[in-house]
């Protein structure tokens, strides 16, 4: 059905890495000025890293869209998919962190060991059908993933039917939600008080959170826009694909980098603003997804047999991965001797490798290998 899908399996395994990368910059981040060069550097890559998941997003709209089966065929064979692993990480990852921390004291001082001790980790196990914990972070894409699936075969239906300038009418709309965080970071300086305490905008307030464009936003947008560009892909030559997408993604990261030093250093302490510059739906994040997808849909890649067995173990990775970033902060920070932003890159290349030869390894027995494909 689709052609050139070699392009694909470098894109998800490119944005894997850079998961790896992201989630490899929080210890440094969480320095803040206690050491500036860890911080600025963990500000660097993270802001250089964060078309991350919308990539992924991307590959599911490329895929799966528009809808060719019925919804319960559907639901049946990509939910189940996720499900499973949810459920099945959302338990091993509390045991692998508790017997890590039960063993070894960590190097990182931001760890509050209490929530990795027996009573919490058993804790853990029953609650995660609310949310995830620290130690199963990444999994918040799983929960994410699962309400974007559920959705696909809904407005896979309407993609069905709808024209070109439909598309771009809702893809407009949702280019129009990207930035709405910046609105409502600026919205008091110039008096906006809010409602009762809630500094929400456009009708969200604690008893709503649902705002005027919140039917539009979020990862949907990503895969609209995947499916829009397969249907009615845009012809540009090398020179013209890097001279749109390079200013772009410059320009995005530059909004990213500098205003998350801005945010930091106006509103010390505010996690939330922080947060925004990061955003994956943020109109900055947008620009450099765009660009890098233009990019590599672009190269010919040649069918490798290497990358597509990566690729096929890339959502493993993304599973697995965090537990190995712990480690391998704890063991790589204190004996490189090197500078931080090499270290951030050594760190989550080593994290990678272990990563991929763990989830190899469990993609080699038949019941391990149903909780990472």
């Amino acid at each position: 059905m689709n052609k050139n899908i070699a392009w694909i399996d470098v894109l998800r395994v490119l944005a894997c890495f850079m998961v790896v990368v992201a989630h490899c910059c929080d210890p440094f981040v969480a320095q803040f000025t206690n050491n500036i060069g860890d911080y600025m550097s963990a500000i660097a890559w993270g802001s250089f890293v964060r078309p991350c998941v919308p990539l992924f997003a991307m590959i599911s709209g490329f895929l799966l869209l528009p809808v060719t089966t019925g919804t319960s065929e559907f639901y049946s064979k990509r939910i189940k998919k996720l499900v499973v692993p949810l459920i099945a990480w959302s338990i091993i990852t509390p045991f692998l962190f508790f017997g890590y921390f039960a063993f070894f004291e960590t190097a990182n001082p931001n760890i509050v060991l209490d929530n990795f001790s027996l009573e919490a980790t058993l804790t853990k196990l029953y609650t995660f059908v609310f949310n995830f914990t620290y130690d199963t972070i990444p999994l918040w894409y799983i929960y994410m993933l699962i309400g974007l699936y559920l959705f696909l075969p809904i407005i896979g239906a309407w993609l069905n039917k709808a024209t070109k300038k439909e598309v771009k009418v809702f893809l407009l709309i949702w280019g129009v939600t990207m930035v709405l965080p910046y609105v409502k970071m600026f919205a008091p300086e110039v008096g906006y008080q809010g409602n009762y305490g809630s500094m929400d905008i456009l009708g969200g307030c604690f008893w709503n959170p649902y705002g005027t464009f919140y039917y539009f936003s979020g990862f949907i947008g990503y895969a609209v826009l995947a499916y829009y560009l397969k249907k009615y892909p845009v012809e540009l030559s090398w020179k013209q694909t890097l001279v749109s997408a390079i200013p772009l993604f410059i320009a995005g990261y530059a909004i990213t980098y500098f205003g998350f030093i801005a945010v930091g250093e106006i509103y010390p302490g505010n996690y939330e603003y922080l947060e925004i510059l990061w955003y994956f739906s943020g109109i900055n994040v947008f620009m450099m997804t765009i660009a890098t997808y233009m990019v590599i849909q672009k190269i010919k890649f040649k069918e490798s047999k290497i990358m597509r067995s990566t690729a096929g173990l890339t959502f493993g990775v993304f599973l697995s991965h965090f537990f190995f970033v712990q480690v391998g902060y704890d063991i790589l920070y204190p004996i490189l001797n090197i500078p931080p932003y090499l270290k951030i890159l050594v760190i989550a290349i080593a994290v990678f490798i272990v990563s991929l030869g763990f989830v190899w390894c469990l993609s080699k027995n038949k019941y391990t290998s149903k909780i990472i494909n």
